[in-house]
């Protein structure tokens, strides 16, 4: 089973499920304990492979990962602590987690607040993962997440969420980041999926004005989707839960307490 942390604020209290992004782990997610916890059950988990859920036997046993297998861990965690319903929040790459679970299990799911979300790759983006991929296994894994990171979060004050990401990346594995690697390369035809199906459950989507390379995409979809809202936070980038933690603290716990009057 995943590594989990729990905060439990009363018994009957909503719980709110973190989900972090490739390359990071449940420790991206500092900035929101306090101010979630002091309103919600909070669960922070490590993805396979990352933060405390990287033992050699556990992540071995398959030579390839898929969205659905990931999803199934996350909900593997909410059985066993007996989870009936909670809110998701995602971060990057979490945010296709979340979104796939949302989709297989809907009932599980309350809301989702979606943070530098990853739903199309542009020409760019594609060319960038092509390239990448093709080099995945010979070019020192950290120095190409580095690369990839400075794309993604180029200006100055992406800083913090660049160093954050590269330091948990570098307790990655070789093995485990090319597994990872090779899942983001498979996504498109999903993330196609999500673009065109609303889930019907309230979804915030939550992004940085200088994600450069997914808030365009996310603009047009939620003129599209019902039950999709989406805040821009300024000067800020792809980590938005980093970058701007007040603003994206403030602005999700609204949302969760509030959502059911906004859709």
């Amino acid at each position: 089973m995943l590594h989990y942390t729990t905060y439990l604020l009363k018994p009957e209290a909503e719980w709110v499920t973190f989900v972090h992004g490739a390359g990071g782990s449940s420790t991206i997610w500092y900035k929101q304990i306090k101010d979630f916890k002091q309103h919600f059950n909070v669960l922070l988990l490590d993805l396979r492979g990352h933060g405390k859920s990287k033992e050699a036997t556990y992540v071995d046993k398959l030579k390839r990962y898929n969205i659905e297998l990931i999803g199934d861990e996350v909900v593997e965690v909410l059985n066993h602590l007996n989870i009936t319903k909670t809110h998701f929040v995602g971060i990057s790459l979490g945010t296709i987690i979340v979104r796939e679970i949302s989709e297989r299990y809907p009932d599980l799911t309350s809301s989702m607040i979606l943070g530098g979300a990853v739903m199309k790759l542009n020409i760019r983006g594609q060319l960038l993962m092509r390239v990448a991929d093709a080099v995945k296994s010979f070019v020192p894994y950290l120095l190409l997440y580095k690369i990839l990171a400075f794309i993604i979060m180029p200006r100055p004050n992406h800083k913090e969420s660049r160093s954050l990401f590269i330091n948990e990346a570098k307790k990655l594995y070789q093995k485990e980041f090319i597994k990872w690697f090779g899942l983001t390369a498979r996504i498109n035809p999903l993330l196609k999926l999500f673009r065109l199906n609303d889930s019907g459950i309230p979804t915030l989507y939550l992004m940085g004005a200088e994600d450069h390379m997914f808030l365009p995409s996310i603009t047009k979809l939620v003129e599209h989707h019902m039950y999709s809202k989406l805040i821009v936070v300024p000067d800020c980038g792809h980590v938005v839960n980093v970058d701007r933690p007040k603003s994206f603290n403030t602005i999700s716990i609204d949302f969760l307490k509030n959502f059911n009057t906004i859709f």
